[in-house]
């Protein structure tokens, strides 16, 4: 089941904003390229919201430990995190953005 999340002008691009999902916490990240991405809001290392990290290329980074996630895959491309964040399937209708959190993409 997928939920209208915002309009894609709600997404600052080169920024992650926090979203509410079929109750799930999701961070959703424009990045400079246009595309909009939504992953778990949740280092899979501290807990943290990854929604309040630096967006640089296709990474978040989580503001405590530095750990950043690859937001199209959610693999951690840095220590201490070893484990990936979900990804969920976002999907793009005229001004609108759509999350289906039901089922991650990558797992």
């Amino acid at each position: 089941m997928r939920e209208l999340v915002c309009a894609v002008d709600d997404l600052t691009p080169g920024q992650a904003h926090a979203a509410v999902v079929e109750g799930r916490n999701v961070a959703m990240i424009r990045l400079q390229d246009g595309t909009i991405h939504a992953v778990e809001d949740s280092c899979s290392h501290g807990s943290v919201a990854l929604s309040e990290g630096e967006v640089s290329g296709c990474f978040v980074e989580c503001w405590l430990h530095g750990s950043r996630f690859d937001v199209t895959t959610g693999a951690p491309a840095t220590p201490p995190a070893t484990a990936a964040v979900a990804v969920y399937r976002v999907e793009i209708e005229g001004d609108d953005v759509y999350v289906d959190s039901a089922t991650p993409t990558n797992f």
